[in-house]
């Protein structure tokens, strides 16, 4: 049976994982301040919101203002945002030498984002969920084992 490594929390063993981790990454010729800034500010990128939202001072206000509907989210999200969300989750584990050697450290483990707050991106709290980011994070482990490190 295969090793389950869940996470959710910063704090907590493999919270490197989570998009409110504090690793800024380098996307769009911008720092962002994590990847949480990065994914929600592209609901509206193109518009002033997206830097609105880059500019946030946390990643949970990143995420607030994201998921406010009272914003314009551009039409095509539902069909770009796992794209994005993968290219977020890349970025920060090219850019951060550290977190690359966690991630190919879990080797062949599932990674399971594990919260009831959410049965998309995690599992929903009861496994029932989507876990599209543990599902992303293995992705690019599997694509890193084949990379060079820059």
């Amino acid at each position: 049976m295969r090793k389950i490594i869940r996470f959710y929390r910063v704090r907590d063993a493999y919270g490197c994982f989570s998009n409110f981790a504090p690793f800024p990454i380098e996307l769009k010729g911008k720092t962002w301040p994590t990847s949480e800034h990065y994914f929600q500010a592209q609901k509206f990128a193109g518009t002033r919101w997206e830097e609105v939202i880059r500019l946030e001072k946390s990643p949970m206000k990143a995420a607030r203002q994201g998921r406010s509907r009272a914003l314009p989210l551009r039409p095509d999200w539902e069909d770009v945002k796992d794209r994005i969300m993968e290219e977020a989750v890349y970025a920060k584990f090219t850019q951060h030498p550290d977190l690359r050697r966690v991630l190919l450290g879990t080797e062949k483990a599932v990674l399971v984002e594990h919260t009831a707050n959410d049965r998309y991106w995690g599992d929903g709290g009861d496994g029932s969920g989507e876990n599209r980011l543990g599902k992303i994070l293995m992705e690019i482990r599997e694509r890193l084992r084949t990379e060079p490190s820059s």
